[in-house]
């Protein structure tokens, strides 16, 4: 049995959704959610298995919402806008359904979620030995640009955007700090400053509250200055 929720707030919308559930009897209807704090409820209360995301809501938007999560289940994107396709993308939904939603293409996404667990269940225990990616999409420009984590040298933040800083060339891509953070291996990048992430293989010297990389001089936080100290000291002669 596939666990689902659906998160809208439009009730003609939860009505739908919920029909089209009833139908398919490997599904089962955990909750219905008006808005992303009933959700946030519900995924920390009930084993969820996928959820039907409305991206226009009042308060949190879907894909807002999404970024929040740590652990999410899949996603089924539903939405009226065809334009934020491309975020879908980006952030590994499992399909992205245009309202109206007819049964038919409900169907081919719910096959999508069943095929998807059935695959999770079967190489459960090979999962952990995947390769790491050694690179990330991020969108810029209108086109999700790939970037090699090699080429980075540092990450700057500017009020709503980042700008990803490589030897000779940048990439510009708007989200905050914190959510890239997430993103990045901790084990290659460092946070040191509430404006600055850099990579651990570029820092060239550290003088005093200063770390020298790709020539630039970047400040160390106060509040980051502690462990940036101590993961020098376990990696110094």
């Amino acid at each position: 049995m596939i666990n689902a929720i659906i998160v809208d707030d439009e009730p003609l919308a939860l009505d739908v959704l919920e029909t089209y559930i009833e139908r398919i009897p490997s599904l089962n209807l955990v909750k219905r959610c008006n808005n992303a704090v009933e959700a946030f409820d519900a995924l920390n209360t009930e084993k969820v298995d996928v959820m039907f995301l409305d991206i226009q809501m009042p308060q949190l938007t879907g894909i807002d919402f999404l970024k929040t999560l740590k652990k999410p289940p899949l996603v089924i994107f539903t939405t009226a806008y065809p334009n934020y396709a491309l975020d879908g993308y980006e952030l590994n939904v499992t399909d992205y359904l245009l309202k109206p939603i007819s049964f038919e293409r409900f169907m081919t996404a719910v096959n999508k979620v069943t095929e998807l667990l059935q695959k999770g269940n079967n190489n459960a225990e090979a999962e952990p030995l995947e390769v790491a990616k050694d690179f990330i999409f991020v969108k810029s420009d209108k086109k999700l640009v790939k970037v090699k984590y090699d080429d980075i040298f540092y990450i700057e933040g500017l009020k709503d955007y980042v700008i990803i800083r490589m030897k000779d060339s940048r990439v510009i891509t708007l989200q905050t700090m914190k959510s890239l953070e997430a993103k990045m291996p901790s084990d290659k990048f460092k946070r040191i400053h509430r404006s600055y992430i850099v990579s651990l293989d570029k820092i060239e010297a550290i003088v005093g509250n200063m770390i020298e990389i790709n020539k630039k001089h970047l400040p160390i936080g106060k509040n980051y200055r502690e462990e940036l100290l101590k993961m020098i000291n376990e990696n110094r002669l």
